[in-house]
């Protein structure tokens, strides 16, 4: 009986789907490659002119194929991630009539290119925290190239598996697991005592507790406010499903466009991210000259720079006492590098190495007087400086034995460090909001009948979708305030199941079986590829 209460659901549903058969027409598929060849000229464009700013000369041609073929596989991550996640955010205008199916994918994509084009980059530096520190500093390597090509296919493999069968998953879920992966490969294959790092599991823990909050807090919070809008929110008509193709009420269906349009933006600043940390890997391997420093940094800036640099000096040596006087630069980095990958960062020993790199840097931005300035044989020592000390004053976090004044210091010599190597050029981010948009126009059919049609038994209302999207875009927006890697797919497919749930609609549980089984596969299946290629890709470079 209640297979065939199923059945019946099911064919309702479908009989009321929404024509989705539009978008394939000649001038569109021209209107595609032509977007995506100038999108691809125009990175090519802007990476040769950012080398010849630089004065770094020509790439070798290995380099330079390598190089391509790593750009071309991390914007391919964000154009899959565009049709596998954004789809999410299309499904309730599509499905309440608000938007035609073309109109509403066109308009989402746009508004994922804006996301994308105005986001901080907090997030893109979130994901690169979670690699091993070796292979950051050697991102140029072979051993670098490897993992970046392990990483992003094992994630497209996954988003490809988890779309074909219509099933909504997380790309910051796979990407996560993907890293983990080359973490622990990179870990095996180096040889016995060999100064390593596997996997960062305080930064995987920190952003798998996003990943994790998504689904619970899409699910309570959608089912909440549909609650409290049906007892503040009389008017009938906000309740009902769809008649036909007829569009719902005026101020009905701009609510859901307004719905619509901030869950695609803030998916751009949030999810467009995940790839923009990898990029810049990318271009600090092949081109370092150009790309390793931030060469906007104005001269203006340097003075403050500088006694940052000086008062933490002067607290790192105060707590760095028995130091040698001779320890050397490179000492120095071997010594932090090592804590670094312990995750300890608490004795003399450390600070009196972090001491020596801070004097280093120092002493670098007032003979060179700018980022810009700084020779290209000096880059890569004053990159690595940079990030180590930075990264090092990370790990302290309220570390004991430090004054409040001196935390403080410490804390704003760390944002005068992100500044000079953590950044997005314009280009990078415009390529891959492209990418992300593109994605979003491709494959978000499957997607979209899955989140539409699938997850509850009775068609969706127009308040179910908004209170999902609601609770989809305030969450993405936030997280993407504080740096935190969010899942759209499980905030609004969570969402949209909290809402039919407190709307008493009824839930599909085969779909969300097959939803949950996702999820929870998503960690170890990205690991296993990832790793299985990064060990393949190491046996090759």
């Amino acid at each position: 009986m209640s297979q065939t209460v199923m059945n019946s659901s099911e064919e309702s549903m479908q009989a009321t789907r929404p024509n989705m058969d539009v978008g394939n027409k000649p001038l569109h598929v021209i209107i595609f490659f032509a977007v995506l060849i100038g999108a691809l000229g125009f990175a090519a464009f802007s990476i040769l002119q950012d080398m010849h700013s630089a004065g770094e000369g020509p790439l070798a041609v290995g380099t330079f194929v390598l190089l391509g073929i790593a750009l071309v596989i991390a914007l391919g991550f964000e154009f899959v991630n565009g049709f596998h996640d954004t789809a999410n955010a299309v499904a309730t205008v599509i499905y309440t009539r608000s938007l035609p199916p073309l109109v509403a994918v066109v308009w989402s994509g746009f508004w994922n290119f804006l996301g994308v084009a105005l986001s901080t980059g907090a997030v893109a530096y979130s994901i690169v925290t979670l690699l091993p520190v070796e292979l950051i500093l050697q991102a140029g390597s072979n051993a670098g190239y490897a993992m970046i090509f392990a990483l992003l296919i094992a994630a497209i493999v996954w988003n490809l598996a988890t779309w074909a069968f219509g099933i909504p998953n997380s790309s910051s879920h796979a990407l996560v697991g993907s890293i983990m992966g080359v973490g622990l490969a990179n870990q095996i294959l180096a040889p016995a005592g060999a100064a390593t790092q596997g996997v960062d599991w305080g930064q995987v823990q920190k952003v798998f507790s996003a990943l994790l909050f998504s689904p619970a807090c899409g699910f309570l919070m959608a089912a909440l406010l549909l609650f409290v809008m049906k007892l503040l929110i009389k008017n009938k008509a906000l309740y009902r499903a769809p008649e036909g193709d007829k569009p719902p009420p005026l101020w009905i269906r701009g609510l859901l466009i307004f719905t619509c349009t901030g869950v695609s933006f803030s998916h751009g600043g949030n999810d467009g991210q995940k790839g923009m940390g990898l990029i810049m890997l990318i271009l600090i391997g092949a081109a370092p000259t150009a790309y390793a420093l931030n060469r906007a940094m104005p001269e203006s800036a340097m003075p403050a720079f500088i006694e940052s640099a000086g008062h933490a000096q002067q607290i790192f040596a105060s707590h760095g006492t028995g130091t040698p006087a001779d320890l050397t630069e490179q000492q120095a980095r071997d010594i932090v590098g090592a804590a670094l990958r312990a995750k300890t960062v608490s004795s003399p020993e450390i600070f009196g190495a972090l001491s020596v790199l801070s004097t280093d840097i120092s002493t670098s931005v007032k003979t060179y007087g700018s980022m810009k300035a700084v020779p290209a044989a000096a880059v890569p020592n004053v990159r690595t400086d940079m990030y180590l000390v930075a990264d090092a004053i990370r790990v302290m976090g309220d570390a004991q034995g430090f004054t409040a004044d001196e935390k403080k210091s410490l804390k704003s010599f760390q944002s005068s460090l992100y500044s000079g190597t953590r950044f997005i050029p314009l280009w990078v981010k415009i390529s891959v909001a492209i990418a992300l948009g593109l994605g979003t126009m491709v494959g978000w059919k499957r997607i979209v009948v899955t989140v539409g049609e699938k997850i509850g038994k009775t068609h969706m209302t127009y308040a179910e979708g908004a209170s999902a999207e609601l609770v989809a875009m305030t969450t993405i927006g936030l997280a993407e305030r504080y740096g935190l890697p969010v899942s759209t797919t499980h905030i609004l497919s969570s969402g949209v199941a909290g809402t039919m749930w407190s709307n008493g609609s009824g839930l599909q549980l085969s779909t969300l079986r097959s939803m949950a089984l996702a999820w929870v596969t998503t960690l170890p299946a990205a690991m296993a590829i990832s790793g299985f290629l990064y060990v393949l890709f190491r046996q090759i470079f």
